[in-house]
């Protein structure tokens, strides 16, 4: 198997070697394309408990993220090449206020003036067929990149993609290095174990080998399907299911189902043995959206997931993503689309899950929480400042095992086409 993944790992290498060296051509340039977002984040977390170490995390940062994206070279094969550069520069912060995850750290805890990351990737074509190697920034089941702060993280490997079938979509990859959202630096990978998941690990605590394989597939308009697999070397494997119906209802209504199946198990060097089921149900009525939903984790463990990333948990919220061992919950949500009323681009989304039936060991009682999310948005539609986005997120946790806290989140984003 190790030599297996050693020979993918030259041959996509290969591949890169020869996406730099093709020819060039019209298309490489006329089809490029470069923008760049200018985010400004600024975020207050005040933490509740009589107990807590620190009674607050507030920082302000401006963030810049300069993406380039060549066309591809004319041929059977085209070749081409991506650059992505993310800048972030203190506003405001201290020692004590600090730890929010929109700023780096040095070695004690101090934030740093600025932080930054550069990456280049290597692309291939071939009819409806991909090949990326070099910096990634997957939005796959089994692996989400987090762009919940003020620069999103990413990943280093090489990934393979297929739409040769109409409608079905196929991908294959490995990865091997990950840059968090808070960091300039790219490190081995490892498993998340916040709240009360209850995974413990051997000898193996972090891991430079993420492979992932799977695909989804559109049997009708108002019918998906996928099954993907995820696997963190030495530490855990999952298989990933999910089936999302939509039924057109009527005018301007519909009704949609989205189930979700995960199965994890550990890989030689954990004890991560996790099934996370959920169901998301939402009737849509011209601007209104009513959404329902039901979480549930059994076995031995609570959900795993690679520590920075993102999960496909249906309760992934701005906070918690109730994923605990044991753990239940329940959610409820609305959405409303100003444009019905003649505004278009204001939304309004509110939400609240409550979990309970949290393993907390042995002696304590049942483990319960709840979070409550409210964010308000507005894009404006035209003019010279068309684009710019300003979004407000609220959010209000409590747990009798975990961090009380209330937070708020303010984004003002603009993105500019440079060519």
């Amino acid at each position: 198997m190790r030599h297996n993944r050693k020979t993918i790992r030259n041959l996509l290498c290969t591949g890169a070697a020869l996406s730099i060296a093709g020819p060039a051509s019209a298309a490489f340039i006329d089809d490029s394309k470069a923008s760049i977002e200018l985010r400004n984040f600024y975020m207050n977390r005040d933490f509740r408990n009589h107990d807590a170490t620190q009674a607050k995390a507030e920082e302000w940062a401006q963030g810049f993220l300069l993406k380039i994206e060549s066309g591809y070279t004319e041929g059977p094969i085209g070749f081409g090449v991506d650059a992505l550069g993310l800048l972030g520069v203190k506003l405001d912060s201290s020692p004590d206020r600090s730890g929010t995850g929109i700023l780096q750290r040095d070695s004690s805890g101090i934030p740093q003036d600025d932080y930054a990351t550069a990456g280049l990737t290597a692309k291939a074509k071939m009819s409806s067929t991909t090949l990326h190697v070099g910096t990634l920034q997957p939005l796959i089941p089994v692996l989400l990149r987090n762009d919940s702060r003020l620069l999103p993280n990413i990943y280093r490997g090489a990934w393979l993609q297929s739409k040769e079938v109409e409608g079905l979509t196929l991908d294959l990859g490995m990865l091997d290095r990950a840059s968090l959202r808070d960091s300039s630096d790219y490190e081995e990978m490892a498993v998340f174990n916040g709240g009360a998941r209850n995974i413990q690990l051997g000898n193996t605590a972090t891991s430079d080998e993420f492979m992932f394989a799977g695909g989804r597939y559109q049997f009708m308009p108002e019918l998906s399907g996928g099954y993907y697999y995820g696997g963190l070397d030495g530490i855990y494997k999952q298989h990933n299911f999910n089936l999302v119906h939509v039924l057109p209802i009527g005018d301007n209504q519909s009704f949609k189902t989205d189930l979700r199946y995960v199965r994890s198990t550990d890989d030689g060097g954990s004890n991560v043995d996790n099934n996370a089921f959920g169901a998301l149900f939402t009737y849509r009525i011209g601007g209104h959206g009513f959404t329902g939903g039901y979480q549930k984790m059994s076995g031995d463990t609570g959900f795993a997931y690679i520590s920075g990333a993102d999960n496909s948990l249906i309760n992934l919220l701005q906070i918690n993503d109730f994923g605990n061992q044991d753990e239940k919950s329940w959610q409820v949500r609305y959405d409303y689309d100003f444009a019905a009323m003649g505004i278009p681009g204001l939304s309004l989304m509110t939400r609240y899950v409550t979990g309970d039936n949290v393993e907390r060991g042995a002696g304590l009682s049942e483990g319960k929480e709840w979070e409550r999310n409210t964010d308000i948005g507005y894009v404006v539609q035209s003019g010279p400042l068309k684009n710019l986005g300003l979004k407000v997120r609220n959010a209000t946790v409590r747990s009798n095992f975990g961090s009380d806290m209330d937070e708020t989140r303010v984004i003002l984003s603009y993105t500019l086409a440079l060519w």
